[in-house]
């Protein structure tokens, strides 16, 4: 059985792929209690400890705007971290999948970006992402192992575990409020952390099946569920999904609004619509619509908030 090292286990990426995994390896769990993505020493330390087959990176400083002050931060453990954790991959022979993110472009296209487009990344965050997939490829190129690497950009994503995202932001918002104003000159596509971890699955599946040479794979992909939206499509969505399923709400309006009315300190792409057909190629399969997903998670939040609830108190 492959050993699977799998760095920032407790994220809403990471508790997913904890129930995903299993069946492919065995999963050894890395969290921020246990390494310090800041410490290139103790990440090398814990990795030749483990020698594991694979690494899976679902680790990363998501904090787009605050990544703005913290730009020292964000590149130590988007770029930095990524990069040893390739030097220590080529050295034991192991194969690395590594998340990524849509905010690499620029958003000036209106076409699914492909895996070769060119990079333009807007703020710290996004250079921070692309610093690390360029240190990943840069060691890849140097060293040519069999061992393969995988770069998986992805985009919007949300879960019932884990972290705050837009959608449990959007539930508490809307169990207050009757009016809730949303950016609606954005498009992306949503992705659900579920489908995601799946998908990383099939990744470390197809790449074992891979013959002669599974190193012949690497490269860089692209997953997101199906469809497209702007946030403000996404938060109707939600609430129409969310008051079918039973959760509490008292917001009456959505109002659209444009990038311009809600300033951050770090620019978003106002398009980042990424084309998934290479990876549909690779795994064999094509992922489920946005709106479906949604609707399975909000199920799975709901029973994980209130039916749970209610059996307590029983």
């Amino acid at each position: 059985m492959r050993r699977i090292l799998l760095v920032g286990a407790n994220g809403q990426v990471g508790r997913e792929l904890q129930q995903t995994l299993p069946p492919v390896g065995d999963v050894i769990q890395i969290t921020r209690s246990t390494l310090d993505l800041t410490d290139t020493q103790q990440i090398r330390a814990v990795l030749h400890e483990a020698k594991p087959d694979w690494i899976v990176n679902a680790a990363a400083y998501t904090a787009v705007d605050k990544a703005e002050s913290e730009a020292d931060l964000a590149i130590a453990i988007n770029a930095t971290a990524p990069k040893v954790m390739a030097e220590v991959a080529v050295q034991q022979g192991c194969s690395l999948l590594h998340l990524s993110t849509d905010y690499v472009f620029n958003g000036q296209k209106n076409t699914p970006y492909l895996e070769a487009d060119p990079v333009n990344p807007l703020g710290v965050y996004a250079r921070s992402k692309l610093l690390g997939e360029q240190g990943i490829q840069q060691v890849w190129s140097t060293a040519h192992p069999s061992c393969s690497y995988f770069i998986l950009r992805t985009a919007w994503v949300y879960g019932a575990l884990g972290a705050v995202n837009f959608v449990k932001t959007m539930l508490r918002l809307g169990a207050d409020r009757e009016e809730i104003r949303v950016v609606a000159d954005q498009v992306g596509s949503p992705t659900w952390a579920k489908d995601l971890a799946g998908a990383i699955a099939q990744f470390i599946v197809k790449s074992a099946d891979a013959t002669p040479d599974p190193s012949d794979l690497s490269g860089i992909y692209h997953y997101t569920n199906s469809g497209v939206a702007s946030w403000y499509d996404f938060a109707i969505a939600i609430f129409e999904e969310a008051a079918a399923i039973g959760f509490p709400l008292q917001v009456q309006r959505v109002v659209p609004i444009g990038t311009v009315d809600y300033p951050t300190p770090a620019k978003r792409p106002a398009y980042s619509v990424l084309s998934g057909k290479k990876t549909a190629a690779l795994l064999g399969t094509h992922p489920p619509h946005w709106r479906r997903s949604l609707r399975l998670m909000l199920t799975e939040l709901y029973t994980q908030t209130y039916e749970s609830t209610h059996s307590i108190g029983r």
